[in-house]
This record gives structure tokens, sequence and C-alpha cells, in this order.
């Protein structure tokens, strides 16, 4: 047990050295709702005009 000279149990060794990210997960959980609402408020939009269109 002397290698285990880190935390073990939080180290992910494929991140490397201080890989972890430190930013807010609420800024990133709103900008892909705000990007996955949009994407879906654009294919109601071009269902609509096809169908007027039709």
């Amino acid at each position: 047990m002397a290698h285990l000279n880190e935390n073990h149990v939080t180290h992910n060794p494929f991140e490397g050295e201080n890989a972890s990210c430190k930013r807010n997960d609420a800024v990133d959980a709103g900008v892909g709702f705000l990007v996955s609402f949009i994407f879906f408020v654009l294919m109601f939009v071009i269902a609509i005009i096809v169908d007027a269109v039709a």
C-alpha cells in the first residue's frame, strides 16, 4: 500500500494533472437546455411552414 501516495478514490488517471472542471454545472445545464429548446422550436417552425405551403 506504500505506492498509493495520492487520493486513489477521486483521482482519474485519464484526466491528467488538475483536469477536473471547476465550472458551475447549472450554467452548462442551462446552455444545453437552451440549445435543445432552440433546435426543437426550429424543427417545429419548419414543420409549420411546410404544412402551410403544402
